[in-house]
């Protein structure tokens, strides 16, 4: 008889006030002229066999800031340590720990670190999404390497 697949917990193992990590969650940097001084941590996704949606966890270091971009899928965002700037459109919105963010799809934007020390934040997206025409799981190709 096959068993039923009854989920994933990553233990958390950081520190509520200062570093965020969960055993077995899958980590990678995320530099470049687009993003500077971001930490990007995948808790939920494909190898979670997630159907619905994907969940990560981003570390931006005082200074840094997010990919501004845009793309047909939406973001559930929870800011859980420092503040921000959040650019969505043309408009831009301060928030910090505690508040929620809804980034609805093909609307720019960009998450900008605007206080003293980490900024960090949960990030649901659909668990599936296309590129190239194609449907693929939202954590497909990503190459980790931190943890």
């Amino acid at each position: 008889m096959e068993k039923k697949y009854t989920g994933t917990i990553h233990r958390f193992d950081g520190d509520l006030d200062n570093k965020f990590h969960w055993e077995g969650a899958r980590s990678r940097g995320y530099e470049s002229a687009a993003a500077k001084g971001v930490t990007e941590t995948w808790l939920i996704g494909k190898p979670e066999k997630a159907q619905n949606f994907a969940m990560r966890y981003y570390s931006v270091e005082e200074g840094g800031f997010t990919v501004e971009e845009e793309h047909e899928h939406d973001h559930g965002i929870f800011i859980m340590q420092g503040e921000a700037t959040v650019l969505m459109g043309e408009e831009k919105f301060d928030v910090s720990k505690g508040d929620v963010v809804y980034i609805p799809p093909n609307i720019h934007h960009q998450l900008v670190n605007r206080g003293q020390g980490i900024m960090g934040f949960i990030c649901v997206i659909p668990a599936h999404r296309k590129k190239a025409g194609k449907d693929v799981w939202a954590d497909e190709n990503i190459k980790f390497g931190l943890d």
